[in-house]
């Protein structure tokens, strides 16, 4: 065997602290290195076509590069290997970037432990085989979980490319947090004008198969063949039969239903058509609040539906779905403000959410667009929004800012001017943060032109002063001096985190997620849209913080990323997968257990029970392997001889 050592300088990320000819001159004495050398930028394209040259010249059999980060400069030299004419997993790279000369400032030691490193390398590729992928079709359709903006957006576009594409949304309508607000920031234009357009093209798209009222409760598969169970929710309602007519809602006598859609600013009747503009504008039935499905003594709605729409025996249904490709547009939800005593904790009528407020200013909403008080239904005069309610909080473990609360607080600020002439609106805010385009001359806006008084300072207390009015005390910390503000409302800009459920969506979808419920994408500069599963796409405010024409781009780009997928005719697996040795496989089942993507089941050979790789399936973890007692199992490119050789080079270097 012939192998080939690069050392990069990186520039002076690793020449800065590694004596880079130093370790290339140390590999020369490695077994079974003919040839190394250290260049400036290897990932360049000299670099590169340097690397073909020597594999050309000196009928190199393997390759090691020693630069940074593999997990993003290994799929490019691999492409060099195959463009050379080897097997792209006759490669191996060490990381003497973050693993050597960004942790320590001692040249010498960090050159030898460079040199450790590359040694390792050496001799797990003088263990490695040749592997080859093997081909497969893919399903030419698109599941989309989640039909708000971005959700929509992605669905539009792979629609619109040719794909068909199944919807999921867990409510009985599209739009997500968007249908709900009055008017978008910095254009304050008329939310439902933008969007009802777009949740029209959906529900009459021909490519687009949307199902409403259901959630996504098993994936099974692989990319390009994922099997999909989707819960659909019985709504006690035949929607093929329903035709949005509404006459149920005007008979229904059980009118003081808990309405979500609006927030729970205002109660609504217990069969709902969420909003006049609701995509599909079909009837649902709450059954918690139902008298008919609680008591058995209404039926109100049967009687008087033209189309005979209403089906109380109705029971939810499963449906599955074969796609190539997820993506995942779950949203957000607001987390519980109520923790926050300070703020009375939810026990006041007039301290109310953003999201709230939104409902009380829209036409759409409990008050035909009216800003009243919740308590007694008088307009208020005063108006106080306290910003970072749930956000850049280490107290209550949310440090992190939910992106969008400034410039809403803003168009709150001028929306309440233009409702009541003669109001004054205060902001408490920790700072503005408003980078978008045209975002800080909207906020100006908001203060020159609209009067609103901006107050740099956190809210300490919110009591009633026993007159109808509320007392906000904070602090200026600009003038230094304690301040008290009467308010007849408050509005708190409460903070988002991710969608509730999003955990248990994440374990299905077989991705990871964070603390406070956001989908972890693969690379957060390089890869925002893709998982570290193949085929599953992130879109929008489930991966994090982001306003809508972030959530609309990066709808498009899961959508262009789906399309780029399954444009192709055949997809290539991956051939690092584990395999079983079944003359050691014992059949204990521990494997089966422990895999997380369902690759591994058990089949009946001889009478005996073993256990199989589905290999399209497998997707390369290594839990089978750290977790099989007999060693049955094994991963190609990463077995334990290649692994304890790495081990045995470390302690005899």
């Amino acid at each position: 065997m012939k192998l080939g050592v690069f050392i990069c300088h990186c520039g002076s990320n690793i020449a800065a602290t590694v004596d880079c000819k130093a370790v290339a001159d140390a590999a020369l004495a490695y077994p079974d290195v003919v040839y190394a050398t250290d260049t400036m930028y290897t990932c360049s394209e000299p670099g590169q076509e340097e690397i073909i040259a020597a594999i050309k010249e000196h009928q190199l059999d393997g390759v090691v590069v020693a630069s940074c980060t593999p997990r993003m400069h290994e799929p490019t030299f691999r492409r060099t290997l195959t463009r050379a004419g080897l097997n792209k997993y006759m490669f191996e790279m060490a990381n003497i970037r973050e693993h050597v000369s960004w942790i320590g400032k001692d040249k010498e030691a960090n050159t030898n432990k460079a040199a450790e490193l590359v040694r390792l390398a050496v001799e797990k590729l003088r263990r490695n085989s040749p592997l080859f992928s093997k081909s497969f079709e893919a399903t030419k359709r698109v599941l989309v979980i989640g039909g708000g903006v971005a959700g929509i957006q992605a669905a539009l576009d792979c629609a619109d490319a040719g794909l068909d594409v199944v919807l999921v949304e867990r409510e009985s309508h599209i739009g997500g947090k968007m249908a709900k607000l009055d008017k978008t920031f910095p254009t304050v234009d008329c939310s439902s004008c933008i969007l009802g357009p777009k949740m029209v093209d959906v529900a009459q798209h021909p490519k687009i198969k949307l199902i409403a009222a259901a959630e996504v409760t098993k994936v099974g598969g692989y990319v390009g063949n994922f099997t999909v169970t989707i819960n659909k929710r019985a709504t006690y309602v035949d929607w093929d039969k329903c035709t949005g007519c509404g006459a149920c809602m005007e008979k229904c006598p059980a009118k003081k239903t808990p309405d979500r859609f609006n927030e729970l600013v205002g109660p609504t009747t217990a069969i709902n058509i969420p909003f006049p503009q609701a995509i599909p504008k079909k009837a649902t039935i709450n059954p918690e609040f139902c008298r008919k499905l609680t008591s058995g003594k209404c039926g109100v709605c049967a009687k008087v539906c033209p189309t005979g729409a209403i089906n109380y025996e109705m029971k939810d249904e499963e449906v599955t779905e074969t796609v190539g490709a997820i993506i995942a547009a779950t949203g957000y939800d607001l987390m519980d403000w109520k923790v926050y005593g300070e703020y009375g904790a939810g026990r006041y009528p007039d301290v109310i959410t953003s999201l709230q407020y939104e409902r009380l200013m829209s036409a759409s909403g409990p008050t035909g667009g009216h800003i009243v008080r919740p308590s007694d239904g008088k307009e208020p005069k005063s108006v106080v929004f306290i910003q970072c309610v749930g956000s850049r909080d280490r107290s209550i473990d949310r440090p992190y800012c939910s992106g969008f609360c400034c410039m809403y607080t803003a168009k709150q600020a001028v929306l309440t001017k233009d409702h009541i002439p003669d109001s004054q609106s205060y902001v408490f805010y920790m700072d503005i943060r408003a980078p978008g385009k045209l975002y800080d001359e909207f906020t100006r806006r908001a203060i020159e032109e609209y009067g609103t008084q901006y107050i740099r300072g956190r809210v300490s207390a919110i009591q009633p002063d026993g007159l109808g009015q509320y007392t906000v005390r904070g602090v200026d910390t600009l003038l230094g001096k304690p301040v008290e503000v009467k308010a007849d409302l408050v509005v708190l800009a409460v903070g988002i985190e991710g969608a509730k459920g999003a955990n248990k969506l994440a374990e299905t979808l077989h991705i990871s997620y964070d603390h406070f419920g956001f989908f972890m994408e693969s690379h957060v500069k390089l890869r925002p849209v893709e998982t570290n599963t193949a085929g599953v796409f992130l879109a929008g405010v489930c991966q994090g913080p982001k306003d809508i024409p972030a959530s609309v781009a990066q709808g498009s780009a899961a959508g262009a990323k789906a399309i780029g997928l399954l444009s192709k005719d055949r997809l290539e697996s991956d051939p690092q997968i584990s395999s079983v040795n079944i003359a050691r496989c014992v059949g204990c089942g521990k494997c089966v257990k422990v895999c997380p993507f369902q690759a591994i089941v058990e089949q009946e050979i001889r009478g005996e029970i073993k256990a199989q790789v589905i290999e399209a399936v497998c997707q390369g973890c290594g839990l089978c392997t750290a977790t099989c007692p007999q060693g049955a199992i094994q991963l190609s490119h990463f077995t334990d001889n290649q692994i304890l050789a790495e081990v045995d080079a470390l302690c005899r270097f």
